[in-house]
């Protein structure tokens, strides 16, 4: 497969040379790898066999914020590689700066653990200042976009989301990239982007669109920009780059955004995904539909079409040890909702129980094998249209395989 991605005149930067040109989806050694861990069985039969295979863009596999398991994420550079390892549809999550322009970052309050800002001129912006850490008190800091202009954003310096807590300096709190993540690709900056600048790149590589709606930080409305203000800018800039509604799946948490796009833009938001976090709520259980704030009859009847809960949320496991849908799932296949589900390969070597991703089969999950029996009990059983990932090419491997457009 070829996917061109010729320099886009509405990127504040070009192109690195070696991303101007995809010629073909890579998997790398990662998928073969986890084939390798797994237990004999019929997957691992059927994952082998496709070991020859050649590498094509599905959408099934969706790159999360690009692919961030090894690149700073939302960065040129993330979402190449993510389009080179198959992701068929990209994301930017969207929040706004002081002067109400767009830009891609998973938080609005995230500068200081995803760029440099504690070391920059920029640093006296910041909402709380760098605070070292003390004894049992870890170092803490809050930087936001809203305090930043457009111009001023753009001189930060991009790197892996991480903090190291117990640090007494700045420059050692933004030296806290995991062990099993890399620096490798942020020793030469990599490129942020706004909102418009990610639609014309992931155009480039041929991809779809996925943006999300960040919570913002800041009281709304904010220097008289409204929340309805906000979820309509997003739409206005795909209109703008005369992106049809039919290849962009707009997400948020919040409900009310969701309800939004179906009333005011019916065209996006019969896409709309309504991303769920509703295990925050007290007492929540996805095998418990009477502790749901609504019944998935109740979401479809709102107009809404897509849902996207956290991949944990889908499953269960039997008595007999085998990964099974939960009962949101059940419900939601029933009440005829669309299904995609977050995050794979962003919970580190699995050998552990796999963290907060996995602990509905934390019994289960005692070795990276357990990656394509998750992902295909996701695919197969529960039925989920999409899988978001840090590193696409792990579902993109599997999508092929399977079949999966």
């Amino acid at each position: 497969m070829r996917v061109t991605a010729a320099i886009v005149s509405t990127l504040f930067v070009a192109l690195p040379a070696w991303a101007q040109t995809v010629e073909n989806v890579e998997y790398g050694p990662r998928p073969y790898y986890l084939i390798d861990k797994m237990e004999a069985g019929p997957l691992k039969d059927k994952l082998t066999q496709c070991m020859g295979q050649e590498g094509k863009t599905s959408m099934f596999s969706i790159g999360h914020r690009g692919a961030p398991m090894q690149f700073p994420e939302h960065t040129v550079e993330s979402n190449v590689a993510a389009a080179r390892m198959g992701a068929g549809i990209l994301e930017c999550d969207v929040t706004f700066t002081k002067d109400l322009e767009l830009v891609c970052r998973h938080a609005q309050n995230d500068l200081h653990t995803t760029t440099n800002i504690l070391t920059s001129p920029l640093a006296s912006t910041c909402a709380q200042p760098f605070t070292p850490a003390n004894g049992e008190t870890p170092a803490a800091a809050e930087c936001r976009t809203s305090e930043i202009t457009l111009a001023e954003y753009r001189t930060l310096t991009p790197k892996m989301d991480a903090a190291d807590k117990t640090a007494t300096t700045a420059e050692a709190y933004l030296n806290g990239t995991a062990g099993w993540r890399t620096d490798l690709y942020s020793a030469e900056p990599a490129k942020l982007m706004t909102h418009a600048e990610s639609i014309a790149l992931f155009k480039s590589l041929g991809a779809k669109f996925t943006p999300e709606l960040k919570s913002p930080s800041v009281e709304m409305p904010f220097n008289g920009f409204s929340q309805a203000d906000y979820a309509q800018k997003l739409v206005d800039e795909y209109k703008a780059a005369n992106i049809p509604a039919s290849d962009v799946w707009l997400q948020s948490f919040n409900l009310e955004d969701v309800l939004y796009w179906i009333e005011a833009e019916p065209e996006f938001g019969a896409q709309a995904v309504y991303l769920m976090d509703e295990y925050d709520i007290e007492g929540y259980s996805p095998m418990d539909a009477a502790t749901w704030p609504n019944t998935m009859e109740e979401l479809k009847s709102m107009g809404v079409n897509y849902i996207a809960p956290p991949t944990w949320m889908l499953v269960t496991t039997s008595a007999d040890g085998e990964i099974i849908p939960s009962e949101l799932a059940v419900q939601a296949k029933a009440a005829r909702l669309e299904i995609i589900t977050w995050t794979i390969e962003r919970s580190g070597p699995l050998k552990d129980g796999g963290g907060w991703y996995y602990q509905s089969i934390s019994d289960l999950t005692d070795s990276d094998g357990v990656m394509y029996e998750y992902i295909d009990a996701l695919a197969q059983d529960v039925g989920v249209v999409g899988i978001f990932s840090d590193w696409p090419a792990t579902v993109t491997y599997y999508a092929n395989c399977m079949g999966l457009e």
